[in-house]
This record gives C-alpha cells, structure tokens and sequence, in this order.
C-alpha cells in the first residue's frame, strides 16, 4: 500500500493578542481533491430555511458518491438547525455514524492546549514572554534557551514537524507519552531563527504539552480531563490509546491512490498529544464553544472565542477531517471519518450558503 504523506491543518485565530476582524479561508493542498465533488446549490439571499434545506440535498450528493461520512450539527443561538449522521463509524461491523459517535478531531486539540497554557497563564504560573528553558530547565537542547512560549503557542519558533521519515519508519504504537515524541525532532536544528518566520509546528505543541505537564504536576491528558473536559461536561472527549476498546469510537478510513479505502490504523500514534489526536463528539464540541468561558478568565475568553467576529478550527490526517467554526450568531461543527478534505469541504459549502464566507 502506498501510504500518503500526513497533513495536519490547524487555522485558529491567535489566542494572544487582540483580533482584527478577519475572514478565515479553509483549506490547502488537499482543496484540490474536491474540484470534482458535488457543490451545493447557492443562491443570492437564500433564506436561512431554504439554505438549511440545501445543505441535506448537498450532503445526500456527497454521500451518494461516498465522498463523505461523519456528523454535521449546526446551530444558530441555543437552537438547532441541522444535525444529521451519515456513513459507517465501523465498516467491518456495520455500525453506522451517529451524533454521540466519538471522531478523531485531529489538530483541534491544540485548542485545548492552548486553553490550559492560558490558565496556568491565569493563575500567574507561566509568562508567554519567556523561554522554554525557565519551564523545562532540563529540555535537551539549547535551542530552549532561544524560543518563548509564544513563539511555540503562534508557530514562529522554527522548530517544525516531527512527522517525517523517523515518524514514518517507526512503531506508531510506541508514541504513549509527550516525551515518547521528543527524539522524533529534539535533535534538529531550528528551520528558522525564532520570531523571524511562521511555519506550523506540530512540534512545537508537543513541547508545551511538556510545559503543561512539568509546571501543573499533572500528565497532560489528566490535566485537560480535570480542568477542561471534566468542567465542561465533555464525557466523551479524551486521548484515547489506539489499542483501548472504546464506545462508540469511529473507525478512520483514507483512501489509498487507487480509491480503495483502508484503516488508518498503522498510521496513527499509540495515543494522541498535545499536538492532536484525541476524540471529540459534536455535542462535546459544541458545550466547548458555548461554555469556555467557564474555565478562562475573562480576558482570555474575548481572545479566544468571545472578541472575535469569526472563531474557527480545523484538523486532518489520513482519514481525520474535522472543523469548527463560529460566524453570524451559528456554530457549525463537521467530523469526519474520511480524508481531508472531506469535513472542510462541507464547511466551506454550508458557509456560502449562510451567506457568512467572504469570497
């Protein structure tokens, strides 16, 4: 089987300073892949019931061409618009998609680090302006006396990726702890000097994962059960170990170059990290989005999610699609068990058809 490369996109709007208001554009390379795929059907000034309407045929012409499996909600205020489940969670066993199907959400987990790296900022325990070194006095590069949190927190350290051919090459199963990822890029040197560029870094995310872990006392994925999730109501949220049995937890499946669709089960670390790979559903997505503010201070909500015109999130892996966005008074919420860009390309159409993307 020829494996394709791993992409992970995150677009959030920066949690660090103020926001200009600003149109969030979905996609990438992978964009490309849905040039062909059905399109919904926009029409100037469509009315919010004939837009809604609209989005079941579109979704239906996706599932008929299996183009798309996984759970789309919308909601405008406290109420409901849309929420529809298509296509399988387990092909093998014929356990179809549902609203409490549990999704990799991908990089959208790096919201949640952010959101413990703003608390611990909160309660006077971190300073963003500082270097990873006054945090990890033992991290095993000199690099940590060069990169603020900051830096990391906004994609600016220069420290990159660490997927790769070492990630490629290696027992995924392996990956159980932040630190099981350190000798994947602890001992290469910075793409760029920091504050002098912006590239995404997967990387980077895993390290403050690391600073959460060594100034709260707490394993990451305890730390945002305890304080995030647990707070929230977000039961079915969690980094799940990829061999643990787990309830309604869909099966990711991506496409080999000749169509034919496979688990991404080799493909994935033993457990997701700071920089992604947990589970969500899109009812525990949307307590997030609506109730944060219950775990921020007031300052760090409005740069989050409360100052901001339009909030969005997205993430994807072979096999993992999923977005959140916020714009007009809606939350649209897409997971998906199939390749990007299978939940973006549904969000871009249903935005258009709202009326709230900006071409």
């Amino acid at each position: 089987m020829k494996v394709k490369l791993l992409i992970i996109t995150l677009l959030v709007t920066s949690a660090l300073a103020a926001q200009p208001k600003r149109v969030m554009r979905i996609g990438g390379p992978d964009q490309d892949r849905a040039k062909d795929w059905p399109k919904a059907n926009v029409k100037p000034n469509m009315p919010e019931s004939e837009a809604v309407a609209e989005m079941r045929t579109y979704l239906d012409a996706l599932v008929k061409r299996d183009l798309f499996s996984g759970t789309v909600l919308l909601t405008k205020g406290e109420k409901t618009l849309f929420s529809e489940s298509y296509g399988m969670a387990n092909k093998d066993f014929g356990i179809p998609n549902a609203a409490d199907t549990k999704f990799n959400i991908g990089s959208i987990n790096k919201i949640f680090t952010q959101v413990a790296l703003m608390q611990l900022r909160d309660e006077g325990k971190l300073d963003f302006s500082k270097t990873l070194r006054t945090y990890l006095p033992d991290y095993p590069s000199d690099i940590a006396d060069r990169i603020t949190l900051r830096q990391m927190m906004m994609h600016q350290s220069g420290l990159g990726d660490f997927f790769g051919p070492s990630y490629a090459a290696m027992q995924k199963e392996k990956l159980r702890k932040l630190s099981d990822y350190l000798p994947l890029f602890v001992e290469k040197p910075l793409e760029f000097e920091p504050g002098t560029g912006n590239r995404y870094s997967n990387a980077g995310y895993i390290v403050l994962g690391l600073v959460i872990e060594k100034v709260s006392g707490l394993a990451y994925e305890d730390y945002v059960r305890t304080k995030i999730f647990a707070p929230l109501g977000m039961n079915d949220t969690g980094a799940y170990e990829s061999d643990a049995i787990v309830p309604k937890r869909a099966t990711n499946y991506t496409r080999d170059d000749d169509g034919t669709l496979r688990t991404n089960i080799y493909l994935r670390p033993g457990r997701g990290s700071s920089a992604g790979g947990g589970y969500s559903t899109v009812g525990d997505l949307l307590r997030f989005t609506r109730d944060a503010r219950k775990v921020l201070s007031a300052e760090s909500f409005d740069r989050l999610i409360g100052a901001n015109p339009m909030v969005g999130w997205a993430g994807g892996s072979p096999g993992v699609n999923g977005v959140i966005e916020m714009s007009g008074g809606y939350t649209l919420i897409v997971l998906a068990n199939y390749d990007p860009p299978a939940a973006e390309e549904v969000a871009m159409n249903v935005r258009k058809l709202l009326g709230i993307f900006e071409e």
